[in-house]
């Protein structure tokens, strides 16, 4: 069956930084567009960054650009995201999700908290 497993999440200082991966199994990744949100406690989940399906082309919220890389390794199916100079207000759940046409998929979620 489809999943998406995020992991990487956790606990680090403002100004650190952490490597989200999400582990996609049960269909074709590579035709994927995949991305980042997030969603902070009594917040909408938000798009953080995103990729296209060969990895060309990315995209990112404007509060993480120039902090945040998204990347992808399709031998690995595999997405990835490289978080700099976190800041208190990077603190969410941070979400994997796969879209092609009409399919979207979501992992379960990982927690990201960056203490002041």
């Amino acid at each position: 069956q489809v999943q998406l497993v995020e992991s990487g999440g956790g606990l680090v200082r403002s100004g650190g930084s952490l490597r989200l991966s999400c582990a996609a199994s049960g269909f074709t990744f590579s035709n994927y567009g995949m991305s980042w949100y997030r969603q902070a406690p009594g917040t909408e989940r938000e798009l953080v960054a995103g990729i296209t399906s060969n990895g060309a082309m990315t995209n990112y919220a404007d509060s993480v650009k120039g902090r945040f890389t998204i990347s992808r390794d399709n031998a690995k199916n595999t997405v990835y995201l490289q978080m700099n100079s976190l800041k208190p207000e990077d603190t969410a759940i941070y979400y994997c999700n796969g879209k092609y046409t009409w399919r979207s998929y979501w992992g379960q979620g990982t927690q990201v908290t960056v203490s002041s």
